[in-house]
Order: structure tokens, then sequence, then C-alpha cells
């Protein structure tokens, strides 16, 4: 890490600060006034920087303002023997991490000092990840459009919402957006609501004053501050407790704040992105998430496809993923094999690309050679890769109600056009003989029986979908596709159920929805009974 600089006219406060910092095993630079400090700015930059306010030569005030305009994220500690109201708020109006009045006590100055250290190092790691972080990777069509979006907005700081699946990728949008932002030299701020306790988040949103509460013993500035003249990005904005989302409300309409047990008004000059995997409107709905906070985040939607969207997309991400982890770990780069790659491309990714970057690693740590195959994959990918060569390898069972030869036919003659009027396995069409008033269904009949006339072919389900389409239209069904839409879903949650023997999120994981999803629906679909 990089030194603290300490800046004081008075000999002794440097060296009792040298020799405290020393034993912490902090490394340490002193100034006797800020023409030095100027002068040292131009060719490196502390960790932080701890300055007394009042000096000959120059103000600690003005060396704060002059290095806040030239490296805002650098946490300056402002020190002062005149403890009086107009130094405090003029530091902490610079932009002050922390204000020290003298005499301190020396143990709890170095613990403010570690605090802004590390401050310091989380905003260093930030802005590298902002400067280092890869540009959006892929070519299937559905980011091909997420690229347009962002390209469209880049002259714009409107707020925008993210939606998409956990893993797919939502902060990587945001930094994207950011990057081609008129904010791009602002800071990147980024939290996840989820991620942190209730009693916390407001705090980390707003900041808090000294003595706010138990344990405040000192001023903290909360994210928004620290996203000054940059972005704030809230991940899982879905989850925010509800007694804080009018708080976030009063920022996003006004843009003031108010910190935690403050009570002077903080301008907030940030453009905020959200992000969520929730469905806010069923969140609305539910009275989980505020109308109005949602209709002020859902000026502008970008929806992030899941990977099983965008397979297309998997060899270009596998091979970035091998070189990165490969140059993390400082060792050649693995290579797949064509099996193992179709492999991949193949399974599901529930957890979307967080899930394949992750296996890669694995495989660059794991794997015995430099050339991947499918048994040097995880367990979970194998398993997958057998079932699907299982799968290809097994025919498909005949429809239930099919002939099983061609020696058993269907039980119409076909019709002047060359096509059967009844197919095995779904129901009379409403112009046949047989058609009833109630709507075609989706089960399979039983056999039927047996004359002269040659057995029909086997239709696969699209087809045998479509066919049942039409005859709905014919028989003037109404809200033909949500009486199909609910079919579909109670056949699919109910073949899942059964093959997760009951067990609700494992059954969610292999279709690839969410927990919250499967229960909504197995309720909306009565399969609860």
């Amino acid at each position: 890490m990089k030194p603290i600089w300490i800046v004081d006219d008075d000999q002794s406060i440097r060296f009792v600060l040298e020799k405290a910092l020393e034993k912490a095993g902090l490394p340490v630079r002193s100034f006797s006034n800020t023409r030095e400090v100027q002068a040292a700015l131009s060719d490196e930059a502390p960790q932080v920087l701890v300055s007394d306010i009042r000096m000959p030569g120059g103000s600690g005030i003005e060396l704060l303002q002059e290095v806040k305009r030239t490296q805002p994220q650098l946490p300056v500690i402002i020190m002062t023997a005149y403890s009086d109201l107009d130094s405090a708020v003029s530091a902490f109006q610079s932009g002050a991490f922390e204000y020290l009045s003298k005499p301190f006590d020396l143990e709890k100055a170095v613990d403010l000092i570690r605090r802004a250290v590390d401050e310091s190092m989380r905003e260093q790691d930030s802005e590298e990840a902002r400067i280092d972080a890869p540009e959006l990777l892929g070519q299937a069509p559905a980011m091909q459009d997420v690229f347009r979006a962002i390209g469209r907005l880049s002259p714009s700081q409107v707020t925008v919402l993210i939606t998409g699946e956990s893993g797919s990728g939502k902060e990587l949008v945001a930094q994207a957006l950011h990057r081609h932002s008129p904010r791009s030299n602002g800071p990147f701020v980024a939290i996840n609501t989820a991620a942190i306790p209730r009693d916390l988040l407001e705090s980390e949103l707003f900041g808090h004053e000294r003595g706010a509460f138990t344990g405040a013993q000192t001023s903290r500035r909360g994210r928004f501050e620290q996203a000054e003249g940059g972005t704030l990005f809230l991940d899982e904005i879905g989850d925010m407790p509800y007694e804080l989302q009018t708080r976030l409300l009063r920022v996003l309409s006004d843009g003031h704040f108010y910190r935690v047990g403050g009570h002077s008004p903080m301008k907030a000059h940030v453009r905020v992105i959200a992000a969520t995997h929730q469905n806010l409107e069923n969140r609305v709905r539910d009275g989980l998430f505020r109308e109005d906070l949602f209709h002020r985040l859902n000026v502008i939607r970008l929806r992030l496809p899941a990977l099983r969207e965008r397979r297309e997309d998997i060899v270009l991400l596998v091979r970035h993923f091998l070189l990165k982890s490969a140059k993390d770990l400082g060792v050649d780069a693995k290579r797949l094999s064509d099996e193992a790659l179709a492999a991949l491309q193949n399974y599901p990714f529930p957890g979307n690309v967080r899930e394949l970057e992750n296996v890669c690693h694995w495989l660059t740590v794991m794997a015995p050679g430099l050339t991947v195959d499918v048994k040097d994959l995880p367990p979970e990918l194998q398993q997958s890769s057998r079932a699907a060569q299982a799968a290809s390898s097994t025919p498909a069972p005949a429809p239930q109600g099919a002939a099983p030869s061609a020696r058993e036919p269907v039980s119409e003659p076909r019709k002047e056009d060359g096509m059967p009027t009844t197919v095995p396995g779904m129901p009379a069409s409403p112009s046949s003989s047989h058609a009833t008033t109630a709507p075609p269904s989706l089960e399979a009949t039983p056999p039927m029986a047996e004359s002269s006339a040659p057995a029909a072919p086997a239709e696969g389900w699209e087809a045998i979908v479509a066919r049942t389409t039409r005859e709905l239209l014919h028989s003037g069904q109404p809200e033909v596709m949500d009486w199909l839409t609910q079919r579909f879903e109670r056949a699919v949650i109910q073949a899942a159920l059964e093959f997760t023997h009951g067990r609700r999120i494992e059954a969610a994981v292999k279709l690839g929805i969410g927990r919250n999803t499967i229960t909504r629906k197995i309720q909306d679909l009565g399969l609860d009974d």
C-alpha cells in the first residue's frame, strides 16, 4: 500500500503520529507545510492524507479542496486545535473524511486512520475493477440488443432498471452504462441491498452522524456521498426493506437526503442504476414494493438474457474465462475438447454466466492436463452429459394412443386432402363426426380401435400444439393463449415435481425458474390440492 501522509507544522505532532503508525505497521511520510505536499502530489499520491487545518503558508482546507479536485477518492482527515463549528463545517463541506480535534487520543487517531485506509483500499479496488473490467462479451442476437441499448443510453444520465436472473451479469451492464456515460470520470459505487442487514442498510446508503446510534463514535459517509459525481448501482433492489424504499424514493424525487441522525439535508449528484432478479410488478401487486418507487426506477428497462438463451456465446465466454483464470493463477490456459465444449453447451447453467466462470476456474485448478475432456468436467456436468447421451440414444416412446406398428391403423380413413382426421394422442377435430363443444385436451387419448386404414405418422409436440391451436380457434374457444399456457405450465411443473419427488426448490432449479415463481405458479394452477 502507499504511505499515509502527515501534514503539520508542529514537529512533535508529526513525530508522535509517525511512531504510532509505524508501530501499527503502516507506512508514513511527513510534511511541514502545504507547499511540500503540493510539490509531492505532482509525482505520487498517498493512501490517506492527514493534515492540520491552520499552518503558515497555506491552510489544510485549501489543501483539501485542491486534493479533492484532482483525486476525489483520496480520504483526507483534518486535524485542528481550534475546535470550532466553522472549522468542522468547512472541513466536511470540502469533502473531508473525518474531523479530528486536538488534543486527541493517539489510539483512537490510529483507528481512525485505519478506517480511512480501508475506505481508500475499497475505492482503489472499485476504481481498478472499473478500469480493468472487460467489456461485455456476446454475439447472440439478445446480447446485441443489449449492446445497442447501452449505445443509445450513452449520452444520457437517465435512471435505468436492469432485470435478469442471478449470475447473468447485471453489474457488468451497469459498469458499461457508467463507463460510456457523461459521468465516466466519476466513481462507480455498487451495493447489494440484499446482502446487508436491514438495520445497517440505511446507514450504508445515507451515512450517519456521530452519536446517531450505539457504536456510532464518528460520522460516516454513505454510498450516495461516495458516489458523488458518478454512478450508484443498487443491486437486488427488489429485496430492499419496504420502510427504506420511502427514503430512496425521496432521493430519486428531489435529490436530497439526510444522514442517519442528521438534521441538515444533503444534495446527491449521482446517477442511479438498479437491478433485480425479481418480478417487480408482482412484488408491487403483493404489497412488497412501492408502486411509486417502481415507476421512478423503471424509466428505462434493460432485460439481460439468461445464458441458456444465448448458448452460442458459451464458446466465446469459455475462452475468455479460461484465459483470465490462467492469468490470475500464473499457469498455462486450458483448452476444451470438442466433446467437453458440447457438454458445456448442452448444460442448462441455472447459475448463468457466474456459474460458467466458476466452472472455468475449477477446470484451471483441477483438470490434470492442458486439454480438458468430458471426464475432467465437474461431476454435475458429467452427469448432465451422460443423461443427454442416454436420452439421444434411447428412442422416444410412442405417444399414448399411437399405433405401435404400421399394421395397427388409426380409427378413421383419410380425407381427400390426404391428412387423417384423427391423430394418435390428440383429440378429434371439431369438424369431425366426434367433435364436441368442449375444448380439446392436451392429454393423450386411449389406444384407438383397429381398422383397415394405414397408421398415421407420429407428430412432434410442436406440431400437436399448433394443430390444437388451430382447432381451438376454429371452435371459437376464447383466450386461447391463456388456456394453452395454463395447461402447458401445469404439465411441465407436475413433471418436474414428480422428477424431484416433490422438492420444489430443486424443481425450480431444474426448470431454470425462481423459487418464488414456482411457488406462485403451483398456487395459481391449483397444484397444491
